[in-house]
């Protein structure tokens, strides 16, 4: 009886996640091959790595703006509209390729215009969350989140081989513009988001002076905003780290095997699997905050396993655990978030916390690459006194150097995670919350406050 009332009190909820995901996947699989094809075509590591900061950049740059828009609009009609312009994407891809016109700069320009489109579909999607959730299934819905997302990790490259190889890139994107259809069509016909629009006196704020309200919030909640930055920092040194530099590390300590590659990879979507599904079935901690900081210990202690050994099973497990952890970690995050910002806020006060937490990405990728290339590489395979004794450690052939760097900034992670424990400004937000009502039907019963600004559809 419980599983059916728990089912009853996300219906609208469960068929938003599961029409999206199946969009998701369409469109996980067409940007594999389309990975695919822009390699193939131009033969460069770099033409690939433009197609992706095309398609993640904008939606930082932009996100704060998206953010403000959000709180002022429709959710509904923001996801419908980014919906139906990511498809018109995906379609001019498919007219361009079956013409025999498509070029690489073609997808870049495509690729730029979904990623703007990206930040109002996100921000809408985190809002319209909060709102179809009762608060006390916040985790639960994180966790079907991280394991509709381990999922799409694993069976996108292994559907999109099979779509490439029996229909080539044609087939992928006429299955991405189904899946898309699917989703589009859900959330018009089945799915009623309520609306949140802001109160007069918001009306009357210029557009800039609202937008900037997200920024003011965390300023104003000196916990959240050291604990933003604090996930900044945990990113740059995920992308120094496995995170941004796994494929270049495996594929340097294999002689170039991309099945290990994929083996190990596909142990880390297993590992966000399972700490996602861990989730579904317990409640989050109480201390989120403590939490979080020893979880992000366990992660960055991944790369030191990574580091010192060459033996694949040793990867493999290594980013299944710690995997598995970030999942746990996410999870606790994004709840957290959820409960310490109203509703009313959360479009604008989410885009502030996302685009600061993830702005130190770009960073580590970049300095990771430079930092592989031209000092830690190069150091490890020219012998000097204080290169003998590392490499008995970490060797001295390819991918010796970037086992170093993982080591340290393994070794770093985890000192910052540690001594976050003993700092007094987060301990704020693990205080109980006020105990909030909700109705039979599962509706969470807000403050006045908060209610004043709530529409029913």
């Amino acid at each position: 009886m419980r599983k059916l009332s728990i089912i009853k009190e996300l219906r609208s909820f469960l068929l938003l996640w599961s029409s999206q995901t199946v969009s998701q996947l369409g469109t996980a699989m067409t940007d594999y091959a389309l990975i695919i094809w822009v390699y193939e075509r131009s033969g460069t590591a770099s033409s690939v790595t433009m197609l992706t900061m095309c398609a993640f950049l904008p939606t930082i740059l932009f996100r704060f703006l998206a953010g403000t828009f959000v709180d002022r609009k429709d959710k509904k009609r923001i996801m419908l509209i980014t919906d139906l312009i990511a498809a018109c994407g995906s379609l001019s891809v498919l007219l361009l390729y079956s013409g025999a016109v498509l070029e690489v700069w073609h997808l870049y320009v495509i690729n730029i215009i979904l990623s703007f489109m990206n930040s109002f579909q996100v921000s809408a999607s985190y809002v319209a969350t909060s709102l179809l959730v009762p608060k006390k299934h916040y985790a639960r819905v994180g966790a079907l989140s991280g394991i509709s997302g381990s999922v799409i990790a694993i069976l996108a490259p292994a559907l999109g081989s099979i779509l490439l190889v029996f229909g080539g890139l044609r087939m992928v994107l006429i299955v991405d513009l189904t899946s898309f259809a699917v989703a589009f069509l859900t959330l018009l016909l089945f799915i009623r988001i309520p609306k949140t629009p802001l109160e007069e006196k918001k009306e009357q704020e210029s557009f800039w002076k609202s937008s900037q309200e997200g920024i003011r919030f965390l300023k104003d909640s000196k916990a959240l905003l050291h604990l933003t930055l604090f996930i900044a920092v945990v990113n740059l040194f995920a992308k120094l780290g496995n995170d941004g530099m796994l494929a270049p590390y495996i594929l340097g300590r294999t002689g170039n095997d991309q099945k290990i590659l994929g083996l190990v990879q596909a142990f880390t979507s297993a590992g966000i699997l399972l700490g996602s599904m861990l989730m579904m079935f317990r409640k989050p901690a109480r201390r989120k905050t403590r939490l979080i900081f020893i979880t992000c210990a366990i992660i960055l202690s991944g790369d030191l396993f990574l580091s010192v050994t060459e033996i694949p099973a040793i990867w493999c497990i290594a980013q299944f655990g710690t995997y598995a952890v970030a999942a746990i970690m996410n999870i606790h995050l994004n709840t957290l978030m959820r409960e310490k910002v109203p509703i009313t806020m959360q479009g604008r006060v989410f885009a502030a916390q996302d685009t600061l937490k993830n702005c130190t990405n770009p960073l580590g990728l970049f300095l990771g690459g430079i930092l592989a290339d031209y000092v830690f590489e190069p150091f490890m395979k020219t012998e000097s006194t204080l290169q003998k004794p590392l490499s008995v450690l970490f060797g001295s052939e390819s991918g010796s150097g970037i086992g170093l760097l993982f080591f340290i900034v393994g070794t770093l992670g985890m000192l910052i995670s540690i001594t976050r424990l003993k700092k007094k400004v987060y301990r704020e937000l693990d205080l109980p919350e006020p105990a909030s009502e909700e109705n039979a039907n599962g509706e969470k019963n807000l403050p006045a406050t908060d209610r004043e600004g709530l529409e029913n559809p």
